[in-house]
C-alpha cells in the first residue's frame, strides 16, 4: 500500500517552494521576451490599462505551458542541489533510500504537472490564443495616438503629413505648421502653411478637427476636371482662420474571429483531429482539380489514328527528318508571329504554375500547421518529465544550490533544447523534414541524456568531476603531476628506517641496470609501438617498490626527508612503450596515420621524460639514503 513518508513530505516542500518561485519567474522572462517581439507596434497607440492588462493577462496564458519544463528543470536542479551540498543527500543514502526512492514522491508531482499542462493546452490553451491574437490584431490596427513631435514630418495620420516648427505643451498650440495633403492622385495634392493653430479630436474619435490661424492653401486642380490639357494650374488660397476635419480612427475595435478562428493554435487535440481530414481532402481535390485542368489546357495529346502514328514512327526513325521544315517554309512575319505565341503561351503557363503552387504550398503548410500542434501539445507535455530526469540528477551530481551554477546549467541545457526545437519546428513548417521528425526530434535528443544523468546519479558518478577530467587532459598530453606530502598530523609508528634506506639501492641499482639495457634514447619501431603488445614489466616491478618506500617514509617526523620525498617524480609506467593498455585501441591509432603520429611523438616524450625521472630518483635516493641510515641508527 503507498504511504507518504516523512521523506517524502520533506522533499515535497523543498521542491514545491522553488518551482513556485521559479515557475513565476520563468514565466515573467517569457512574457517579456515576446512582448519585446510586438512593442514597437504597439507603443504610441494609446491603450487603456484594461486592454493592456488583457494583453498580459492572454500572454501569460498562453506561455504557461512553455514556462512549466523550465521551471521544472531550474526547481529540481536547486533543490536537489541544496540537499547535496548540506549533505542531505548523503544522509538518505546512508539511511539505505536509494536517489530513484528519494525522486519518488517529485515523479508523481511532475506527471500530474505534465497532465496538467496537456490539459491546459488542449482545453485553456486554445480560447487564450484565440483572444490573444484577436487583441493582437485590434491593437495593431489601432491609429497611433496623437502626438506630433517638433522638427520632423509626422505622418501618423493617414492621407497627411504634418510639420510643426514648435509646440506649447501649456496651452497646445503649435507653431510653423507645414501640411502635405494627398487626396487622390499625385496631381492632386494640396499645401497648407500657418503661423499657429490647434488640433482637437472630436468626440467620438474618428476625426480631427484642425483650426489654423494666418495662412495660405496651395492645391493642384483636378485634371480631368479641365480636359486633356498639358499642364496643370492650381489654386492659391490665404486665409486668417482655417477649419479642417480629417479622418482619425482613434477608438479600439476588436478585429473579426473570422479571420483567425482557423488557426490551429486555436484548436483543441480532438477539433484539430476533425479539421486535418477535412483539410486533407480539400487539399486531395484541389490538386484532383489542377491535374485535369493542366492535362485539358496544357498537357493535352492530340488524337491521331493508326495511319499517322505508323507515318509518324517512319519519319522519326529516318535519317533525313527534318522537324523544323513547317517553321521553315513560313514567312518572316509569321516566324515573329509564331514565336511571340509560342513564348506567350509559355509565359501564361509558367504564371499560371506558379499561382497554383503558391496555393498548394499554403494548402500544405495550413495542414502541416494542424500536425504541429497535435503533436506540440503531447511534446511540451514530456518535456516536463525530461527535464525533470536531467535537473534533479544533476543537482545530485554537481551538490550546488542557491542561483549560481544550478542557473547557468538549466539555461544551457534550455538553450540547447531550444536550438534543436526550433530547428526540429522550423524544418518540419517548411517541409523540410517529416512533422513527427521534427517536432520529436528534441525530446529524441534529450530523453537518452536524462537516462544517462539518472543513472550516472544514481551509481554516485563523478561524471562532473573537474579533477578527473583534468587528470585526463594532463595525461593525454603528457604534462606532469606534482607529488604533495606534508608532515602527518598524528604518526602512530615511524617509518622501518633501515630497510627503506635497504630498498633504495636496490631501486637505484635497478634502475641501472634498466637504463643500461633498455636505451630509452633511440627511437622504437613504430610496428612494435602499436602492433605488439608489451608492457614493461620491468619498470612497473621498480615503481611498486618506490611507491611502497615512499609510502612509509611520508610517516617520518624529519623535515629533510619530507622535503626530498616531494622531489621524486610520478612515473608513467607504461606510456614509454605504447600510447594504450588496451591492444585494439593501440591498432586503430596506428592504423589512422595524424591520429598515430601523435601518440608517437607522445611517447617519445614519455621515453625522455622517463630517463630524466630515473636520473632524478637515483639522486633523491642518494640523499635520502644517507640521513635514513642515520636515523635507523638513533632507532637502536
Amino acid at each position: 500500500m503507498f504511504r507518504i513518508k516523512k521523506l517524502d513530505i520533506f522533499i515535497t516542500k523543498q521542491f514545491g517552494l522553488l518551482f513556485i518561485g521559479t515557475f513565476f519567474i520563468c514565466q515573467f522572462v517569457l512574457m517579456m521576451q515576446f512582448l519585446w517581439r510586438y512593442v514597437d507596434e504597439l507603443i504610441g497607440k494609446g491603450l487603456s490599462l484594461d486592454i493592456m492588462a488583457q494583453f498580459l493577462w492572454y500572454m501569460g496564458l498562453m506561455l504557461l505551458p512553455q514556462a512549466l519544463p523550465l521551471a521544472i528543470l531550474l526547481s529540481s536542479l536547486i533543490a536537489f542541489g541544496n540537499m547535496g551540498e548540506s549533505s542531505e543527500l548523503t544522509a538518505i543514502k546512508a539511511a539505505g533510500i536509494s536517489l530513484m526512492q528519494a525522486f519518488r514522491p517529485l515523479i508523481v508531482i511532475v506527471v500530474m504537472i505534465a497532465g496538467v499542462s496537456y490539459f491546459f493546452q488542449d482545453v485553456i490553451g486554445p480560447k487564450a490564443n484565440l483572444s490573444f491574437y484577436q487583441l493582437l490584431i485590434s491593437m495593431k490596427q489601432k491609429s497611433p495616438e496623437l502626438e506630433i513631435p517638433e522638427g520632423i514630418f509626422y505622418d501618423g495620420i493617414a492621407g497627411s503629413n504634418i510639420y510643426v516648427q514648435k509646440k506649447d505643451l501649456t496651452t497646445g498650440m503649435l507653431y510653423g505648421i507645414m501640411i502635405y495633403r494627398q487626396t487622390g492622385s499625385y496631381e492632386d495634392q494640396a499645401i497648407i502653411l500657418a503661423d499657429s493653430g490647434m488640433i482637437q479630436s472630436t468626440a467620438e474619435k474618428k476625426h480631427l478637427l484642425l483650426n489654423l490661424y494666418s495662412g495660405e492653401w496651395f492645391e493642384n486642380m483636378r485634371s480631368q476636371d479641365l480636359g486633356s490639357t498639358a499642364s496643370i494650374p492650381y489654386r492659391r488660397e490665404t486665409f486668417v482662420t482655417k477649419r479642417i476635419l480629417l479622418d482619425f480612427d482613434g477608438g479600439f475595435n476588436l478585429a473579426d474571429l473570422n479571420d483567425i478562428s482557423g488557426s490551429a493554435s486555436a484548436k483543441s487535440l480532438n477539433k484539430i483531429m476533425h479539421d486535418i481530414d477535412s483539410i486533407k481532402e480539400f487539399n486531395d481535390s484541389v490538386g484532383l482539380a489542377y491535374y485535369r485542368e493542366s492535362k485539358s489546357y496544357h498537357l493535352r495529346l492530340p488524337n491521331v489514328n493508326k495511319e499517322d502514328s505508323v507515318k509518324v514512327l517512319k519519319e522519326v526513325t529516318s535519317e533525313d527528318v527534318c522537324f523544323d521544315s513547317l517553321y521553315a517554309r513560313l514567312k518572316t512575319s509569321k516566324k515573329q508571329e509564331a514565336v511571340r505565341g509560342a513564348l506567350s503561351q509559355v509565359q501564361s503557363t509558367m504564371s499560371d504554375m506558379e499561382m497554383k503552387g503558391d496555393y498548394a504550398k499554403s494548402l500544405h503548410r495550413y495542414y502541416r500547421s494542424h500536425q504541429i500542434e497535435a503533436i506540440k501539445k503531447f511534446t511540451l507535455s514530456l518535456t516536463c518529465i525530461i527535464f525533470f530526469f536531467i535537473g534533479a540528477p544533476l543537482g545530485a551530481i554537481i551538490r550546488k544550490g542557491g542561483l549560481g551554477v544550478p542557473v547557468i546549467i538549466s539555461v544551457l541545457v534550455f538553450i540547447i533544447y531550444y536550438i534543436i526545437d526550433n530547428t526540429g519546428y522550423r524544418m518540419a513548417r517548411e517541409d523540410q523534414w517529416t512533422v513527427p521528425f521534427g517536432m520529436l526530434i528534441s525530446s529524441t535528443v534529450l530523453t537518452p541524456v536524462a537516462a544517462f544523468f539518472t543513472y550516472k546519479a544514481n551509481k554516485d558518478s563523478v561524471v562532473f568531476n573537474i579533477d578527473l577530467y583534468k587528470t585526463i587532459v594532463m595525461r593525454v598530453l603528457g604534462l606532469r603531476m606534482k607529488r604533495h606530502i606534508y608532515r602527518k598530523e598524528v604518526i602512530i609508528e615511524d617509518p622501518k628506517y633501515a630497510l627503506d634506506a635497504e630498498k633504495l639501492k636496490n631501486v637505484n641499482e635497478e634502475i641501472e641496470s634498466y637504463s643500461e639495457t633498455r636505451k630509452l634514447l633511440r627511437w622504437p619501431n613504430p610496428i612494435n609501438v602499436f602492433f605488439h603488445a608489451g608492457d614493461d614489466q620491468q619498470m612497473e616491478t621498480i615503481n611498486e617498490k618506490l611507491e611502497e618506500t615512499i609510502e612509509d617514509l611520508s610517516y617520518t617526523r624529519d623535515k629533510l626527508i619530507l622535503t626530498e620525498l616531494n622531489n621524486y617524480p610520478i612515473i608513467a609506467t607504461h606510456a614509454h612503450t605504447r600510447p594504450f593498455r588496451h591492444k585494439w585501441l593501440n591498432i586503430a591509432t596506428g592504423l589512422i596515420l595524424p591520429l598515430g603520429i601523435f601518440f608517437y611523438f607522445r611517447m617519445l616524450r614519455f621515453r625522455l621524460r622517463l630517463y630524466k625521472d630515473l636520473r632524478t630518483i637515483r639522486h633523491t635516493s642518494e640523499q635520502i639514503i644517507p640521513r635514513a641510515l642515520e636515523l635507523a641508527g638513533q632507532q637502536e
